[in-house]
C-alpha cells in the first residue's frame, strides 16, 4: 500500500517549505551516497549515523542538535524513498493550513517529540546507545494531523499483491490502518535495539493528532469570534424616540385649540 496522491486542495499557494524538506533530505542523502560509495563502506556509514544520529542516552540528556540532524539521514534508497513520498503526498496540505513558518516549527517539534519517545523505550530495553535516524517521526506527526484535518480526503494508493492497481482509499481509513501497523510491529518487538524506529511513528503521530485537534479548535473559535463580531457591526443603532412620560400642563384655550387641529375634528365640532 503505497500512497501517490490525495484529493485535498490547496488554498494559500505553493508549500514552500514542504519541497524545501524533501529537497534537503534528497541532498543530504546524495552526500551519504557518495561519502560511503553507496553504503558499500560499513566503517564510514556507521561513523556517519553515530555521528548525525540521535543516541537515546545522548537525546534524554538534552542533545537537541543530535535530533535535528537525524531527521535528515537515512539507510537507503527504500527508507529515503518511502519516507519523501509520504511527506510529498501529505505534507503539502497541512503546510497549507498551518502557514510556512509553523509549519517547519511544528515538523521539527514533531520529529523532537517522537525522538523522546522513542528514546525513552530505547533506553530502558537497552538500546541506548543504537543511533535513530531518518525523518518518519516528523513525517508521521504529518500524518496525524493531516488526519484531523482532512478527514474526508482521498488518498489514491499503489496496491501490489499479484498485480498492480491504484485505487482510492479515504484518509479515515488509510492512515487508521497505517498507525494500526506501527503498533502491531510495536507489539512484535522490532523498536528499540535496532530495526525500524516504530515508537517514534507512534509519539510523532500521537503529537500530530493533538496539534490537529488544537489547530481545529483554535480555528472553530476565530471563526465564531469573527461571526459575533460580524453581527455586532451589522447590528442597527436604536435611538431613544419615546415621548417623554412627564405630565404636560396645557392650559384652557390651547386645549381647544389642539383639539381643533385633529382631523375630522374641526369639521364636525364648533368651536365658542
Amino acid at each position: 500500500m503505497f500512497p501517490i496522491h490525495d484529493d485535498a486542495e490547496r488554498i494559500h499557494g505553493r508549500p514552500y517549505v514542504n519541497y524545501s524538506l524533501i529537497a534537503i533530505n534528497a541532498a543530504v542523502f546524495t552526500w551519504e551516497v557518495l561519502v560511503t560509495g553507496f553504503f558499500a563502506n560499513g566503517q564510514t556509514t556507521s561513523e556517519i549515523f553515530l555521528e548525525y544520529g540521535a543516541i537515546p542516552k545522548f537525546v534524554l540528556a538534552g542533545d537537541i542538535p543530535i535530533v535535528l540532524t537525524s531527521m535528515f539521514i537515512h539507510g537507503g534508497i527504500v527508507h529515503i524513498a518511502g519516507n519523501m513520498v509520504f511527506l510529498y503526498v501529505f505534507g503539502d496540505n497541512v503546510e497549507d493550513r498551518f502557514g510556512h513558518i509553523k509549519y517547519l516549527a511544528i515538523y521539527i517539534l514533531w520529529g523532537l517529540f517522537a525522538a523522546l519517545v522513542h528514546s525513552i523505550y530505547a533506553v530502558a530495553v537497552g538500546g541506548g546507545e543504537v543511533p535513530a535516524i531518518g525523518a518518519s517521526g516528523a513525517i508521521s506527526g504529518v500524518l496525524g494531523a493531516y488526519l484531523i484535518m482532512f478527514p474526508r480526503a482521498k488518498i489514491y494508493t499503489i496496491i501490489i499483491v499479484f498485480f498492480i492497481t491504484t485505487i482510492r482509499i479515504p484518509a479515515l481509513a488509510f492512515i487508521p490502518f497505517w498507525f494500526i501497523l506501527q503498533i502491531l510491529f510495536t507489539l512484535i518487538g522490532q523498536s528499540g535495539g535496532g530495526g525500524v524506529a516504530y515508537l517514534a511513528h507512534i509519539g510523532g503521530f500521537i503529537a500530530g493528532v493533538g496539534t490537529g485537534y488544537t489547530w481545529k479548535y483554535l480555528a472553530w473559535k476565530k471563526m465564531s469570534l469573527s461571526i459575533v463580531g460580524k453581527t455586532r457591526k451589522m447590528r442597527p443603532k436604536i435611538e431613544d424616540v419615546s415621548p417623554s412620560l412627564e405630565p404636560e400642563v396645557i392650559e384652557g384655550a390651547d386645549f381647544f385649540e389642539i383639539i381643533a387641529e385633529i382631523h375630522g375634528i374641526a369639521a364636525a365640532t364648533d368651536i365658542l
